[in-house]
């Protein structure tokens, strides 16, 4: 087996950057014979993370962020462009991935047939871990992620975020310095999602692991995250600190209209706002400014609007809004939750 050098525990700081993508281009033949047509999944992408941070991609479902990490984890070859992690060629030596970085895809079915605790205990011994060592690793992530009452049920038998969370408990297993997450919470409660991310930070802080996440959930990103790359359309279209991203929106608000059936369109106000308006079926949602809020809210909630009105809120700036103040699109694909 290959030796890869790995920075030691708290040392992932002599490296320039955790990883460095650069120009990274891949394209897909979709369809067969004169209706194939070809989609590009990445456009010419380049970035940095840095270490010892969590980096997210955000956006919406098809924009690119699972094919990107797929290739920052050494699983696929793209057309074009380099990928570094802690310096070392993945597109040349894809094999060294498997040592420097632990991946959470998706997917996780080879782990299926296994056992909770079998899968975590196998997955150390595959990092090199000894016997012992492997068990101790899995006892100390079965209490940390209050895995206990599932050590011993396969993952197939399990509920959806039971899974999940038994497959995040194999990631972290034979610690690496690079952490890549894609859709990390899909499907748990709220009490395994803080089990989750607390496992993520208690890493981050003391062996200086860097944090590589894949999300589409607009508020986990603003918890989370130290920087986030907005992809869309195979593109990095923004790339800052959630509250950088903010302030591009900053002094708004976001009023959210769901009609009953269709809008009431012969109304003269309702035709104006229908102008303004991002129209995503029944919901609209109307960018404006405080005291401009007021008074549309006042208008729809009297008068004979509000009868074809079914619910209305008012927020402040989330990263959604940045996206679609960027130019973004689907944004049926985002979780506001």
């Amino acid at each position: 087996m290959e030796t890869v050098a790995r920075p030691e525990a708290g040392q992932v700081g002599v490296r320039a950057e955790a990883c460095a993508v650069r120009g990274l281009t891949k394209s897909y033949l979709v369809g067969r014979g004169a209706k194939a047509t070809t989609v590009e999944a990445n456009r010419g992408i380049s970035l940095d993370v840095h270490p010892g941070e969590v980096f997210g991609l955000l956006g919406p479902n098809g924009a690119g962020k699972s094919t990107l990490v797929r290739q920052l984890t050494g699983l696929l070859r793209p057309d074009s462009g380099s990928v570094e992690i802690l310096g070392h060629d993945i597109v040349r030596h894809p094999e060294r991935a498997a040592h420097l970085l632990a991946y959470l895809g998706q997917e996780s079915t080879a782990l299926d047939e296994l056992t909770v605790s079998l899968a975590v205990e196998t997955t150390g011994r595959l990092r090199g871990l000894t016997a012992r060592q492997a068990r101790a690793v899995r006892d100390e992530l079965a209490d940390e992620l209050g895995l206990g009452p599932i050590l011993a049920r396969p993952l197939a038998k399990l509920s959806g975020g039971q899974r999940r969370l038994a497959c995040f408990a194999a990631a972290l297993a034979g610690e690496r310095p690079v952490l890549v997450l894609d859709e990390p919470t899909t499907g748990m409660d709220p009490v395994a999602r803080r089990a989750v991310w607390t496992a993520v930070d208690r890493r981050r802080r003391e062996l200086g692991t860097t944090v590589v996440l894949v999300t589409h959930n607009v508020i986990e990103a603003e918890t989370v995250l130290d920087r986030v790359a907005v992809v869309d359309r195979g593109q990095v279209i923004a790339c800052d600190t959630p509250g950088g991203l903010k302030a591009l929106v900053d002094g708004d608000v976001r009023l959210d209209l769901v009609w009953r059936e269709d809008p009431p369109l012969h109304l003269p106000f309702v035709a104006e706002l229908a102008g303004r308006a991002l129209a995503n079926g029944r919901r609209w949602t109307v960018r404006t400014a405080p005291e401009q809020a007021r008074e549309l809210v006042a208008e729809v909630t009297s008068g004979p609007a509000f009868a074809a009105l079914d619910d209305f809120s008012l927020s402040t700036p989330s990263l959604e809004d940045v996206y679609l103040l960027l130019g973004g699109h689907q944004v049926e694909g985002w979780a506001a939750s």
